[in-house]
């Protein structure tokens, strides 16, 4: 039988029961969400997949860390839904992988910024966010306008359809050409006027 001392004095064996308690716990807590409807179907009609144009946004999204300063995560507190809307529901995620919920909030929370703002305001703020809001001190990103070069769209919508996104072999096959001609500009500008629009408008 173990004992106390026996597993405190041996290395081997508190590495091997510290990891056996780590995974159990972590499968506790995380396999019950892959059975549980709300995490695992999309909450309406009006959460798809993102576009090839939206999903190289969000990819140029990642690129320039844009999470590092903005969360996408409304919690339910009053003091947030009344700041940006209603608060986030795992069921408009789940199409996005990785998803951008995010913690850190320099910048405002962009949950619900889809719609709140014209293609061409987008534009300007990133191009010099200090044209449309003094005080900010967001980097300018004005190198976005040049062309938007994904030459690997097709190949990242068929992995995405392999963990789930229902994406179908025409969007695949017509993706490259559904960025021909646009700026990486456009394609963040894209992900952003799409977010959260599911929810503000099925309310």
């Amino acid at each position: 039988m173990l004992s106390q001392e026996k597993i405190e004095t041996s290395n081997t064996l508190m590495i091997i029961l510290t990891t056996l308690a780590v995974s159990v716990g972590g499968l506790l807590e995380i396999v019950p969400l892959f059975f549980q409807k709300s995490t695992t179907t999309p909450l309406n009609e009006l959460v798809k997949p993102y576009d090839a144009l939206r999903l190289s946004g969000r990819d140029i999204y990642i690129r320039e860390g844009c999470y590092n300063c903005h969360s996408q995560m409304i919690r339910p507190f009053r003091a947030e839904t009344e700041r940006y809307g209603h608060y986030s529901v795992a069921g408009e995620f789940v199409y996005d992988h990785p998803f951008q919920w995010g913690s850190k909030r320099t910048g405002p929370d962009l949950a619900r910024v889809g719609g709140r703002y014209s293609d061409q305001w987008h534009t300007i703020h990133l191009t010099n966010p200090r044209d449309v809001v003094p005080e900010s001190n967001m980097p300018a990103y004005s190198w976005l306008n040049r062309p938007l070069k994904d030459g690997v769209i097709g190949a990242k919508m068929a992995a995405l359809r392999k963990v789930g996104v229902p994406y179908t072999d025409q969007e695949i096959a017509d993706a490259p050409k559904a960025l021909e001609g646009k700026t990486e500009m456009e394609a963040v500008v894209a992900y952003l006027q799409g977010l959260g629009l599911a929810l503000k408008q099925s309310r």
